[in-house]
């Protein structure tokens, strides 16, 4: 698997660790987009994040995550089920950058919400959202943990390209501190993250999930299962019709007079379905 999530327990099992490599995974998106440095590293960081969360959930919840700012790269949106996802951005044409090279995210995704969606089968989703605080993604969403679900958390989210600004390592990781975890265990855990380099450099440096789970624990961690991680996008001619089918027959009978064909693209891939006169004719009779 090139794309895959661990899990750990630690500090006797009063911490849960997911680590998650997601190089290829980020790098699709951009390819499928042709994503500018600042967006991609938006996306992917979200990517990640969703990808990480929904191996938290059982039984295929789905979830949606928007990350709604006031900065050039707009919403992002990203779903993801059992570590499958996908997402696009508002505006995939946008590099910032600090006076030292580095990418600036923080401007790109500016100031707003983080809105998320989780579908738990249960008769309504869940909704929850917390302002942004910092734009760096990762720290919004720790943000998001301690708030919105009570669970304090530490997340680690990168993105690093090499000189052609083509995806060249991404990935991340999800601490959460469980009831009953003694401060003793809360100081080792941050004097840890405090001294560990970020996500994207580990990853450059030939870690993968296990290891950075090791990096964050010094060693002492119970690993629980490997996950795989896919970009992935679950769209189709037919659900696309079913969705023709929503604006009614006089509306479907207007596009087939005036245009006589109707071309959907999705957001997710950008794969283009074309919809013949006769497809059209079809979708109106069957109303």
């Amino acid at each position: 698997m090139n794309n895959y999530l661990q899990k750990a327990y630690c500090m006797n099992q009063t911490v849960r660790i997911y680590a998650a490599i997601t190089t290829e995974l980020v790098q699709k998106a951009q390819d499928i987009f042709n994503l500018w440095p600042t967006s991609c590293a938006a996306l992917g960081r979200t990517l990640t994040m969703a990808s990480i969360m929904s191996c938290t959930y059982k039984n295929g919840e789905f979830l949606n995550i928007k990350v709604d700012g006031d900065g050039p790269i707009g919403r992002i949106t990203v779903e993801a089920t059992d570590g499958k996802v996908r997402g696009f951005v508002q505006n995939p044409g946008v590099y910032l950058s600090y006076n030292n090279g580095k990418l600036n995210v923080k401007d790109g995704v500016g100031a707003g919400f983080i809105e998320v969606i989780k579908d738990l089968h249960m008769r309504q989703p869940f909704a929850s959202s917390c302002e942004i605080i910092s734009g760096e993604i990762a720290e919004d969403f720790a943000y998001y943990f301690a708030k919105s679900e009570q669970i304090p958390s530490s997340v680690g989210l990168g993105v690093l390209f090499d000189t052609e600004s083509k995806v060249k390592a991404a990935g991340g990781f999800l601490i959460q501190v469980m009831p009953g975890c003694k401060e003793e265990y809360i100081a080792k855990l941050e004097e840890r993250l405090s001294n560990l380099k970020s996500c994207s450099q580990m990853i450059d440096e030939g870690y993968n999930a296990e290891d950075i789970i090791r990096e964050i624990t010094d060693g002492d961690y119970q690993l629980l299962e490997t996950r795989e991680l896919k970009y992935e996008c679950n769209c189709s001619k037919e659900r696309f019709a079913r969705g023709l089918k929503s604006l009614g027959k006089i509306e479907l009978t207007n596009i087939l007079n005036e245009d006589k064909k109707a071309e959907i693209t999705c957001n997710f891939c950008n794969n283009k379905y074309l919809f013949t006169s006769s497809d059209l004719e079809e979708i109106i009779n069957e109303l």
